[in-house]
């Protein structure tokens, strides 16, 4: 009897998600690890292997394969977890990170690497292959390549136990999420719009409970803190929201990750202050844009010079409105978001609520598609029968002018149990085109929106259509890359702060009139959004733009101080630090028993470690970039053919600054970003 093929290890275009099991998860990794290292071995010991065709192809060869033998793997345990295969999932990362430190220690390799810097063969190469090289070797420096014995082991098991705590950090963040309902009295459900009402009966209907169910899946929270009349029900969300794996709240203990976060920086310190860097920060800044800790902080608090003036006194106009007109005295953080859409809607006679009509999810991808295809000049046609995770998911071929298919994209929409809330782009398949074998691009683009009902489409609101282009533009910067080598292509290789560029330039359209008159047509009659609404939705765009910007602030200087300032004879400070940070910028004070960090999985486990900042940093960027469109027309084929050309082709080959002024003609404006915000003098 023959045993059946590992589906993991199939050198096919796209994965076999149905075939794929816990059980196949170890065994490929093994396997694929095996080649890899003996492939190495053979490289470093060969004199003759010191050209990048000899040397750098082989490699990148098996970084794609290990690639698309992991990615199905880490996609599956985001959206369809089971304790099966969270644990075959955390024995293969753990393989994957030590895999990745004695690659990076390698002294063999990295000598080989080296001489390949050094040769006059070097000068002869593209760009992108330069690029290759030099990353390399910094790569090498930041493995701690150079390290002596203990401290070159003592590295390896700190990223060996920093790989497991990242992990159990985000699991924590899902259990805790996925253990809190409560039901909903129908008296509670007034002020919610029929579309929230159709929600928490769907999460009734997931969880096999009657009538309504509040959760703390994200589309939930946002409903009820937004339109819930009961005061009490908004308390008791954002409380269980707001006090998630961490020692309060309704759970408190169960999911605790107090520990794990004094650890994990504990862990990055030590491995930064190894490599010779005074603090993880200044690690984290060794290759992005920004340089320095001082360039970093003197960013962030200028921003917060002209952003919490305005965040001021937006937050007594509304203090006094909820007074006035509420009837809340004693503004809670659970009445922010309640009182902020009154207030909206007094004001502009708008709601979120308006819009959703306008924004059924079937049109605003086609609407999506063809701003794709008017910008860039790249078409989207689904491809039936692709095997994927759930049956909600689609598969789209990307096609280019000339007919050719030159990369695809998964799309999984809504929220639902065992899926990590947020939205993210992710890789599936590497670019590789090495002259032996040609691999398309492939991405998973993931969302949580609300699902469809039985009679009425998924409806979006105005900012989950802003969500869905901004993870777009992640995914075109993957999808549109011309470098050959997955390591500098597409979203690789690109300084963290500079890598939401695409993606925030992307929100842009969502806002601009000619785009929206190819998707905003109401889901019953097929009206385009009427003038009067648009008009009210600009008026309303930069509403509270100083809260929200203030906020953003506080995450970017709580997460850079805390791993500046990290001190082992002191510990973490979490609590105290973020205390610090909002006695400098923040509007809103929490109350006390809120663990926001406990639930910060973009800095604890999502690879934004010392680099949240990255999101107002790419917002200049980004904001300077969509000018260029704004001024020769928002479909101008000329302007976008450049702005794909410099920016999304390149990927990581060159500097993003580089790729910056090659599309813009100059360095980047930092005034854009106070302007796209509303707040420039």
């Amino acid at each position: 009897m023959t045993q059946n093929p590992n589906p993991l290890l199939a050198d096919a275009e796209l994965p076999a998600f149905s075939a794929i099991t816990p059980a196949h998860v170890n065994p490929a990794i093994d396997e694929v690890l095996a080649g890899f290292r003996a492939e190495v071995e053979r490289l470093a010991a060969d004199p003759a292997a010191r050209d990048f065709s000899t040397l750098m192809a082989p490699l990148e060869r098996w970084e794609e394969t290990l690639g698309r033998t992991f990615s199905p793997v880490s996609h599956l345990h985001g959206v369809k977890d089971s304790p099966e295969l969270r644990e075959a999932y955390s024995a293969a990362l753990e393989k994957l990170t030590e895999h990745s430190t004695e690659l990076g220690q390698h002294r063999g390799l990295y000598a080989a690497v080296k001489a390949l810097r050094e040769s006059p063969a070097f000068d002869t190469l593209d760009r992108a292959r330069k690029t290759l090289v030099e990353d390399s070797l910094r790569g090498f420096k930041l493995s701690g390549v150079a390290l002596e014995e203990p401290a070159r082991s003592r590295f390896k098991a700190i990223q060996n136990e920093l790989s497991k705590l990242e992990t159990a950090f985000e699991e924590a963040v899902l259990d805790a999420t996925d253990a809190w309902t409560r039901p909903v009295g129908e008296a509670e459900l007034a002020g919610l719009p029929a579309s929230a009402r159709d929600m928490l009966r769907a999460m009734a209907k997931e969880k096999d409970a009657e009538d309504w169910l509040a959760t703390l899946k994200g589309p939930v929270v946002q409903a009820v803190l937004t339109f819930a009349d009961s005061r009490a029900l908004r308390e008791e969300i954002y409380t269980a929201t707001s006090t998630r794996a961490s020692d309060q709240g309704p759970h408190a203990g169960q999911y605790d990750n107090s520990e794990r976060i004094g650890q994990i920086l504990a862990l990055r310190h030590e491995a930064a202050q190894l490599l010779g860097f005074a603090s993880a920060a200044h690690e984290s800044l060794d290759d992005k844009m920004a340089g320095t800790p001082e360039r970093v902080l003197g960013f962030l608090r200028e921003l917060a010079a002209k952003a919490r003036p305005v965040a001021q006194r937006e937050y007594q106009e509304l203090r006094a409105f909820a007074a006035e007109k509420l009837g809340i005295a004693d503004l809670q953080p659970w009445d922010v978001a309640y009182a902020s859409e009154k207030l909206r809607e007094s004001r502009f006679a708008f709601s979120e609520e308006d819009l959703k009509p306008y924004f059924p999810l079937p049109a605003v991808m086609q609407g999506l598609f063809t701003v794709a295809e008017r910008v860039f000049g790249v078409r989207l046609a689904e491809r039936q029968g692709v095997d994927a995770w759930h049956k909600d998911v689609h598969f789209f071929d990307v096609v280019d002018k000339d007919g050719s298919v030159r990369a695809g994209v998964y799309l999984d929409h809504y929220a639902r149990a065992g899926k990590r809330g947020g939205a993210w782009m992710d890789v599936c398949r590497a670019r590789l085109n090495d002259g032996v074998s040609a691999h398309k691009p492939v991405a998973y683009l993931t969302c949580n929106f609300p699902p469809p009902n039985d009679d009425t489409p998924a409806l979006l609101t105005h900012d989950d259509v802003v969500t869905l282009f901004h993870e777009f533009g992640h995914g075109l910067h993957h999808l549109l890359t011309e470098v050959d080598w997955p390591s500098v292509g597409g979203i690789s290789g690109v300084e963290w702060d500079a890598v939401e560029l695409p993606s925030q330039f992307m929100e842009n359209f969502a806002w601009q009139r000619e785009a929206l008159d190819m998707f905003a047509k109401h889901y019953q009659t097929g009206e385009r959004l009427p003038d009067a609404l648009y008009a009210k939705m600009l008026e309303a765009r930069h509403f509270h733009a100083g809260l929200f910007l203030v906020r953003q602030l506080e995450f970017a200087l709580f997460d850079f101080r805390m791993h500046l300032e990290f001190d082992p004879a002191h510990g973490p400070r979490t609590l105290a630090l973020l205390d610090e940070v909002r006695d400098e910028v923040a509007v809103i004070r929490p109350p006390a028993f809120n663990r926001f960090p406990h639930a910060f999985t973009h800095i604890f486990a999502g690879g934004y470690s010392a680099g949240y900042y990255s999101y107002l940093w790419a917002e200049v960027l980004s904001a300077d970039a969509f000018s260029a469109f704004e001024q020769a027309g928002v479909f101008d084929a000329d302007t976008g053919a450049r702005y794909r050309r410099e920016i999304l082709a390149v990927g990581g080959s060159r500097p993003a600054l580089e790729s910056f002024v090659a599309f813009r003609g100059r360095e980047p404006d930092p005034d854009a970003l106070l302007r796209s915000y509303g707040l420039a003098a």
